[in-house]
């Protein structure tokens, strides 16, 4: 089994939840995709680091659903049925949407630059199809934006409810016109942000994260 979602990891302090994070970006965007059996030693072998990490990952991500252990074989993904992403995604929706509004509606004209590089770094990895790191660099992004709105408990509910969510076909929109789109509106947020236009920064955040349940279903969709 290889995919690209998992390579070298250097070492570092937060190697254990280094690699989680990897392992999970990898399962929420569809390249780990649901039923697929992994083993510790194979992937210590791609990460490149010894098993003890992967496997404290691994139990990490099980606590979470992600995985299930399956015994002396490793660790099987998950499935996330259709009905219960709908309701993450509706939560998400419920509590991102006017957050971004307020923070839209308050925002006091601080330098969006740094926001700025990370939505192109994000339009950078659906140009090249890294769907791990699309991922990672999305989670970066929202979750960067909803911590300016100062509520951390609300930020702590996002980032579980992003944990939750899979798109498990997300991996064959590699490439595609709608990943590109989904991209490209990041950077239309933070004009709504920078122009203080709350209303449509709401609904657009809306239909953003609408795309997790179009992507769920692609292969139907574009038959």
């Amino acid at each position: 089994m290889t995919t690209r979602a998992i390579s070298k990891i250097e070492q570092s302090e937060s190697l254990r939840g280094r690699i989680g994070e990897s392992l999970s970006a990898a399962i929420i965007s569809g390249e780990l995709s649901p039923g697929t059996l992994v083993s510790v030693p194979t992937l210590a072998a791609q990460f490149e680091v010894s098993a003890t990490p992967v496997r404290e990952a691994m139990l990490d991500l099980a606590q979470r659903g992600f995985v299930e252990p399956i015994r002396n074989k490793g660790f099987r993904v998950t499935t996330v049925s259709l009905e219960e992403l709908r309701d993450i995604v509706e939560v998400r929706q419920l509590l991102e949407a006017p957050a971004m509004r307020s923070l839209a509606e308050e925002w006091s004209g601080d330098d969006l630059a740094p926001w700025r590089g990370l939505a192109a770094t994000i339009t950078g990895h659906a140009e090249r199809g890294e769907l791990t790191s699309f991922i990672e660099s999305d989670r970066n992004f929202h979750l960067g934006l909803i911590s300016l709105h100062g509520n951390s408990r609300l930020v702590a509910m996002v980032r579980e409810l992003r944990l939750q969510t899979r798109m498990v076909n997300l991996a064959s929109m590699r490439e595609s016109p709608e990943l590109a789109q989904s991209a490209r509106e990041h950077h239309e947020m933070l004009d709504l942000i920078e122009t203080g236009n709350g209303a449509e920064l709401e609904e657009l955040t809306v239909r953003h994260l609408s795309h997790v349940v179009a992507w769920w279903g692609a292969p139907q969709a574009v038959g």
